[in-house]
């Protein structure tokens, strides 16, 4: 069965990759600060219902097909940018980010709320966030999270790489994944990985 191996990819690279749902949407109903991912939680289902410890998420465990792609992917990121709407939907990530090593970077147009750490940098564009995520993140690659600061992304041409761990469900509801683009863009299939309750599909941006 096929992976979403580093070895294919060119280091350096901007991606996202969010769980979502065959609707487009990457949370429920109801997100927010206390709420979350709102009513979306079965999206996430497929993190914790496997037979196999991910190597680099203590207390996630995933069917093998699914802990391979995810590891793969978690270990090509030196740096996160999240949009706002993410970071006070997951109540600022508890001080850190939401990836156990690698800094965070939040674009936001709000002055940074009191629980904000040194762990986390503030900006106010998709610009600014991703050259400090570049600098922050060296070799490695610069995760994107919400839908927010992806469309802002691909509307600047920064982004790489889509990756979409589709989870057979309808959610009818919630924060898409994309907002409004001025444009289509072409997308280029380059691995499809069938596991247990999701699908993993890596698109690469034509340029």
């Amino acid at each position: 069965m096929p992976e979403l191996g580093r070895d294919t990819v060119a280091v350096g690279n901007v991606f996202t990759a969010l769980a979502v749902s065959v609707d487009g949407f990457i949370t429920g109903r109801g997100p927010g600060p206390g709420h979350g991912l709102g009513d979306g939680g079965i999206l996430f289902g497929w993190y914790g219902d496997g037979d196999t410890p991910s190597r680099r998420f203590p207390g996630f465990r995933l069917f093998e097909p699914s802990r391979a792609v995810f590891d793969d992917l978690a270990g090509r990121v030196g740096a996160v940018v999240a949009g706002r709407n993410t970071y006070d939907d997951s109540e600022g990530f508890g001080g850190t980010g939401p990836h156990p090593t690698a800094p965070l970077v939040v674009v936001s147009h709000r002055p940074a709320p009191p629980g904000a750490t040194d762990k986390q940098t503030f900006v106010t564009s998709i610009e600014a966030g991703i050259g400090t995520a570049r600098a922050a993140a060296g070799d490695r690659d610069v995760a994107l999270m919400g839908g927010g600061v992806v469309t802002a992304a691909l509307r600047a041409g920064l982004l790489d790489e889509v990756i979409l761990h589709q989870v057979p469900v309808l959610l009818g509801d919630g924060r898409r994944f994309f907002e409004h683009l001025p444009t289509h863009i072409g997308l280029s299939l380059v691995e499809a990985v069938p596991a247990p309750g999701v699908t993993h599909l890596r698109y690469r941006i034509e340029k």
